[in-house]
């Protein structure tokens, strides 16, 4: 379901098998090639194919979201979502995948990355329902901590 969430993450992809002025088949004939181009299983070109049919396509990214929930709830999987400055390495995610997993007691821990540059450096991670916990280990948040002490006067000069 990640690859269909990426492609249709995509503006250009979503406008195009949303616009109601385009044909069945020319959405039929693209959705066809990209699935065989990415390599999407069957069932899942299939369904898609029923979103077109039906004229649904535009519900495709709610319903990988709540896919995704379910799947989630079922497999006792939480979700984390990392945001960094550069792209982590997979022993750094390995280790924050642990850290997710031991503070939740989760069987599992999927992680998502997330690049964000005006973090400065450092990295967050959301988890929880619908990401309502947040480690914020970012230079971002510090930055903006001192900024707040500096608004509050806790600092007097001596005149």
């Amino acid at each position: 379901m990640e690859k269909v969430d990426n492609l249709f993450s995509d503006s250009q992809i979503y406008d195009f098998f949303v616009n109601p002025t385009i044909d069945l088949e020319n959405k039929r004939k693209v959705l066809d090639e990209i699935t065989s181009s990415s390599k999407l299983q069957p069932h899942v070109a299939n369904f898609l194919n029923i979103l077109i049919d039906m004229k649904r396509i535009e519900l495709v990214k709610e319903i990988v979201k709540e896919f995704e929930l379910v799947f989630n709830k079922l497999t006792d999987t939480e979700l984390a979502i990392v945001t960094s400055v550069v792209k982590l390495e997979s022993q750094h995610l390995s280790q924050i995948a642990k850290g997710v997993q031991r503070l939740t007691g989760a069987k599992n821990v999927r992680i998502k990355t997330v690049i964000d540059p005006s973090l400065v450096a450092g990295f967050t991670i959301r988890y929880g329902s619908s990401g309502s916990k947040l480690i914020d280990m970012s230079v971002k948040k510090q930055l903006e901590e001192i900024a707040a002490q500096l608004d509050l006067g806790d600092i007097q000069l001596a005149v």
